[in-house]
C-alpha cells in the first residue's frame, strides 16, 4: 500500500519526471513524423481530385456533355459512397479533419511500435504529474492525438 500511495505522490526532483520528458520528446517527434506522412498523403489526394477534374474537363470539351455528364455523376456517387463507408467504418464524420485524424491515429501508432514507445508508461506517468489526466481521456485515445497532458491538445498537427 505504502509503495501505491508513494508513486501516486510526485516530489519536486522526482526520477520519473527524466522519464516523463524523455518520453514526451520521444511522443513528439513520433507526432510530427506522422503528421508529415499524413500530410503527405493528403496532398496525393488533392493532386488525385486535380488531376480528375483536369481530365474530366478535357473529356467535356472533346466528347461533350452529353456523354460526361452520366460519367460525372456516377464518379460522384461513388466519391459519396467511399466517405458513406468511411464513416460506417470509423464512426467519424467524413470530413478532412476526420480523414485526417483517423490516418494520424494509424501512422502514430504504427510509429510507436516501431520505435517501442511504451504507451502504458507515458500515460501512467501523465498520471501521475498532471492532475487533469484521466483515464476517460485515455479511453477515447485522446492523449495519443497531441500532448494533451500538457494541453495542447492537437496543435502541432494543425501548426
Amino acid at each position: 500500500m505504502e509503495k501505491i500511495i508513494s508513486q501516486s505522490i510526485t516530489m519536486p526532483n522526482d526520477p520519473r519526471r527524466k522519464e516523463l520528458d524523455q518520453l514526451e520528446k520521444q511522443k513528439a517527434l513520433i507526432d510530427r513524423k506522422a503528421q508529415s506522412v499524413v500530410r503527405g498523403e493528403l496532398y496525393c489526394g488533392l493532386g488525385f481530385l486535380v488531376l480528375q477534374t483536369l481530365g474530366f474537363m478535357r473529356l467535356t470539351w472533346e466528347l461533350g456533355w452529353d456523354v460526361m455528364e452520366p460519367i460525372c455523376f456516377f464518379v460522384t456517387s461513388l466519391h459519396f459512397a467511399l466517405a458513406y463507408a468511411f464513416f460506417l467504418r470509423t464512426s467519424k464524420e467524413p470530413t478532412f479533419e476526420g480523414y485526417f485524424q483517423r490516418r494520424f491515429k494509424v501512422k502514430q501508432k504504427k510509429l510507436m511500435k516501431i520505435h517501442n514507445f511504451d504507451v502504458e508508461k507515458y500515460h501512467e506517468l501523465c498520471e501521475a504529474f498532471y492532475p487533469h489526466y484521466s483515464k476517460l481521456e485515455r479511453c477515447g485515445n485522446v492523449a495519443l492525438y497531441g500532448d494533451h497532458a500538457r494541453g495542447t491538445f492537437f496543435s502541432s498537427a494543425h501548426g
